[in-house]
């Protein structure tokens, strides 16, 4: 079984994002702190080298061996979008997310924005909330 590679560490979140080459990607990314604050309640955490995480859960796949930790929330400014991570899965947001704006979804738990601007941010707020609300209950033991 192969080991994680995406595991939370003590990385500076705010020079992580002040390294994103794209300006309006970097501004934007900066304004998802307060945008997952409002929503989490939580402070931010670097997995990895790129996401920005907020929470954490300990999951055991059905499928395989393979277990670990996880975000409750994230977020990741890639060169393409601002990748958006809700965890229950975007299928369970499909109301929500009429009322987002301009966005893409993955078939699993990506939402893709090319600019914060593009979206409402306050239905982005819900989502996630709503969303952490969900991995709680899923798994109790998570922070």
């Amino acid at each position: 079984m192969s080991e994680l590679k995406t595991l939370p560490n003590d990385g500076n979140v705010m020079a992580f994002l002040d390294s994103v080459e794209n300006e309006q990607r970097r501004k934007d990314a900066i304004s998802l702190l307060d945008v997952f604050e409002k929503a989490t309640g939580l402070q931010p955490k670097l997995w990895g080298s790129s996401i920005v995480g907020y929470g954490m859960y300990h999951y055991k796949s059905e499928r395989s061996r393979q277990e670990g930790d996880w975000p409750l929330v994230g977020f990741s400014p890639r060169k393409q979008n601002l990748t958006i991570y809700v965890m229950p899965g975007t299928e369970l947001y499909t109301e929500k997310l009429t009322h987002l704006g301009k966005h893409t979804t993955s078939k699993g738990s990506c939402i893709y924005i090319k600019k914060l601007s593009d979206v409402d941010t306050s239905v982005l707020q819900e989502i996630l909330a709503d969303s952490v609300k969900r991995m709680k209950e899923l798994y109790p033991g998570s922070s």
